[in-house]
């Protein structure tokens, strides 16, 4: 078996044509549908990007025991599997998150990698005195900071550098990938994954993808929305949402380039293709913009799934009611090509489920770290708080302790104990580690000072959505029968995950 892994970053399903969109183009994921059984009750697990890569690889949700972090030693990493199997598998990313603390142990399980530099506040290109003032007049106050070190300094410098479409990060991706393709793809046993930082944040897109999504704004770059309710005016918003719709679009273009070369050299009948998402993102819906401050709507929850599969290709254009999960795409991976997963895997393969709709779980639980515990049987969502998120007990296990970009600190884990095992970490105890409101321990994001900080989660009513007759989630339902049902589920899936004792005081179950 041969497989294509496509992985985007942020990327709202409802701004997909096959899931409904009205407002963007993308043809090319319409052919990729047509291609492809599209999963319509596909929901992430643990958020945001690493959490939701930890996820991914390994099969397992994360939430409940960690923030922002590596994998750990006893992870089951599918790459690493399929390598051990001879299987070998290749990682083409502009991800920067792999290269910092909190991610540096994941692109080390491919066989090999190529890193493509210059997304977001990637610490890419060595400027010690930009133009300022010129720069100054560029960007919207919003997205300028001239300090160093800072997300919109990096981000500033870099895009002095990113000119023309064959400089923009996602496109080099694809480059890459398809550079593999051509050295590779008559060879048997691989896997590659094609994984870009589009459309995630900041928009910025290749001025040519602007032409069908103009706005009555004038003004500044504005293309970088803060994790922050909606107070901007009504030009800035549209604004903001034009340059997401042309970063989507860049991104179709980019999938239609190798479904193109699927098409030339026939891959299909040879090949698997899976494409999708970490998690999805608010354009203002909500009042919010961005993810995790907030709770985890299906914007963000319910997220993209298209897999082709050579042997099931009468099922192209066909679609899947049955709910899955990010933490799926593991066993997925190793079903793929014959490797037996491990017996801590939570997910489940879902190539039974290529073959007919046919149901594979109860429920799937999802959530950040710190915030709440989310659950949904496929139409109800149902998001339970803690009563106090300031104050509420919760620690950090790991025996890998760095957050997004730095190392738990000396002060900090001088307050560590030794806790477990848990049924998952293979014999070995972990670090216990207090998570605080003012300590590094709290980056529910993996940055210090974050997710249990006054006021970083808000919206934090315990609250039942029932999504057949409210799709978008406005109407909170009053069903004690529902609640109590998809309460014991949530226990149920606690246990299996071997959530630690003081989650269930978290969330006041039993």
């Amino acid at each position: 078996m041969k497989t294509v892994f496509v992985l985007f970053d942020s990327l709202n399903r409802r701004s997909l044509e096959p899931y409904g969109a009205r407002t963007i183009k993308t043809p090319n994921f319409d052919r990729l549908a047509e291609r492809s059984v599209t999963f319509d009750t596909h929901y992430v697990g643990s958020l945001p990007c690493m959490p939701a890569r930890r996820d991914m690889q390994t099969g397992r949700l994360s939430f409940l025991h960690r923030s922002w972090g590596p994998l750990e030693p006893f992870d089951n990493s599918f790459p690493e599997l399929l390598g051990q199997a001879g299987v070998y598998n290749h990682l083409v990313s502009d991800h920067y998150h792999y290269w910092e603390d909190g991610g540096a142990t994941y692109h080390n399980r491919y066989n090999s990698y190529e890193f493509i530099r210059g997304q977001e506040r990637d610490p890419w290109k060595a400027m010690v005195q930009p133009p300022w003032e010129r720069l100054r007049e560029k960007f919207h106050s919003t997205q300028f900071n001239d300090k160093r070190g800072n997300f919109y300094r990096n981000h500033i410098v870099n895009r002095e550098f990113i000119r023309q479409e064959k400089d923009f990060p996602s496109v080099q991706c694809f480059d890459a990938g398809l550079e593999f393709l051509d050295t590779n793809r008559t060879a048997d046993d691989w896997l590659l994954q094609i994984e870009t930082f589009d459309p995630h944040e900041p928009f910025h897109a290749p001025e040519s993808y602007r032409k069908d999504y103009p706005s009555d704004y004038d003004g500044p770059i504005l293309d970088w929305p803060r994790y922050a309710r909606v107070t901007e005016a009504p030009e800035e918003c549209d604004e903001l949402r034009a340059n997401y719709s042309a970063i989507v679009a860049l991104c179709d273009a980019q999938l239609g380039r190798l479904l193109d070369y699927f098409d030339e050299h026939d891959m299909w009948t040879d090949t698997a293709l899976v494409v999708t998402t970490d998690h999805g993102y608010l354009l203002g819906e909500h009042d919010w913009w961005a993810k995790v401050r907030m709770p985890a709507f299906n914007e963000v929850a319910n997220i993209p799934l298209f897999i082709h599969h050579p042997d099931f290709a009468s099922r192209a254009g066909e679609r899947r009611k049955s709910l899955t999960q990010t933490i799926d795409l593991m066993p997925t991976m190793l079903d793929l090509h014959g490797v037996k997963q491990p017996p801590e895997v939570e997910g489940v393969s879902l190539i039974n489920l290529i073959k007919s709709d046919t149901k594979i779980r109860e429920a799937a639980l999802y959530g950040a770290w710190g915030s709440a515990a989310n659950i949904t049987d496929g139409r109800y969502t149902y998001f339970r708080y803690p009563d106090d998120l300031e104050r509420q007990e919760i620690f950090q296990y790991t025996l890998m302790p760095m957050h997004a970009m730095s190392l738990f600190a000396p002060d900090v884990l001088r307050n560590a104990e030794l806790a477990g095992p848990f049924d998952f970490t293979k014999g070995a105890p972990v670090l216990k580690i207090p998570g605080r409101a003012k300590s590094p321990t709290s980056g529910g994001l993996g940055m210090p000072n974050r997710s249990l900080a006054k006021g970083f989660f808000q919206d934090n009513d315990t609250v039942l959505f029932d999504t057949a007759n409210d799709p978008n989630q406005m109407k909170p339902l009053d069903d004690p029968a529902v609640v109590k049902r998809l309460t014991n589920l949530m226990v149920d899936l606690m246990k299996t995950n071997d959530a630690p004792a003081e989650a269930y005081r978290r969330f006041g179950l039993e």
